[in-house]
């Protein structure tokens, strides 16, 4: 019988997922320019992740699937998660969105560490190498030393911490993806970051428009259907096929950022970025290589 998504269109739905998760960031940049304080951003993309992944369960007659068998472990990468979505708001209030996708894109670099660290997975030369060359690529996107240097303190903070919780979070995710789904993994964390965000904006709030109500509906909007798309895509096609398309974002995101703020890459960016993105893929080749298709541990962003 004909599969329902044909390999290309796996690929092609990878890339909508990507595409959309850039529209999010997008969203998410632009409420983090307003007096929003970033955990009340948290919990509106929390709550509006849960409320469209229950109509999607709903939709499909499957909304029981969305609460994990054990919840104890999710909770861990659930909060893993809220600390690198509130650090998420607060890098993009600071860097420029193109650079924040380039210095993300050392998460795969991390992930190997900890997973040689944790996991016991081998480091030969040729990965040592790639992850020197991958943290080259960092030092000369920041570009620390140059006149045109974009961004501030605060962002590289935020963004290395986004780098560090979602590298944990995946190494994490290898072991939790035995007994969980990918649906329930994303509503379980939705769950944790609507719950944490409402109750610090029990301490502070900031004032909601409906130009801002909008920018929040349309990142919540761009995230779901994102998951969806990706998750798609990873069941009809390998994850080392979906996580390519991960660096998709980087053009998607460049030209976001022109089209709306005016702001071009720098040189230094860009050769930095072909350096993190060249590393990280050929760590990606080489683990496939060694232990096959890492299945469905890869996630979103």
């Amino acid at each position: 019988m004909k599969p329902s998504v044909s390999h290309l269109e796996a690929i092609g739905l990878a890339v909508a997922g990507f595409t959309l998760f850039v529209l999010a960031d997008t969203s998410i940049k632009i409420a983090g320019r307003s007096l929003l304080p970033a955990h009340e951003i948290v919990a509106f993309q929390g709550f509006f992740t849960t409320a469209f992944l229950i109509l999607y369960g709903l939709l499909r007659r499957n909304v029981r699937d969305l609460w994990p068998q054990r919840p104890r472990r999710l909770l861990v990468r659930s909060c893993l998660d809220l600390c690198n979505n509130f650090c998420v708001v607060i890098a993009l209030r600071h860097l420029p969105l193109t650079l924040f996708y380039i210095l993300v894109f050392a998460s795969p670099i991390v992930i190997a560490i900890l997973a040689t660290c944790f996991l016991r997975e081998r480091m030969d030369l040729g990965k040592a190498a790639a992850i020197l060359t991958g943290f080259s690529g960092v030092v000369i996107a920041v570009d620390p030393f140059g006149s045109g240097s974009q961004g501030d303190w605060i962002g590289y903070a935020a963004c290395a911490i986004c780098v560090g919780c979602f590298a944990t979070s995946m190494v994490w995710s290898r072991v939790i993806t035995q007994s969980e789904g990918p649906e329930s993994i994303t509503f379980f964390s939705g769950l944790v970051m609507s719950v944490a965000g409402s109750g610090a904006m029990l301490w502070q709030h900031g004032p909601l428009n409906l130009r801002l109500l909008t920018v929040l509906f349309a990142m919540g909007v761009c995230c779901t259907v994102g998951s969806i798309c990706f998750f798609t895509a990873l069941k009809h096609t390998t994850a080392a096929n979906v996580s390519q398309c991960h660096y998709t974002q980087l053009v998607s995101g460049s030209l976001i950022t022109y089209v709306i703020w005016q702001q071009k890459p720098t040189l230094p960016m860009l050769v930095g970025g072909v350096l993190i993105i060249a590393s990280g893929i050929y760590v990606a080749l080489r683990t496939r290589s060694r232990i096959g298709d890492p299945g469905t541990w890869i996630a979103e962003r």
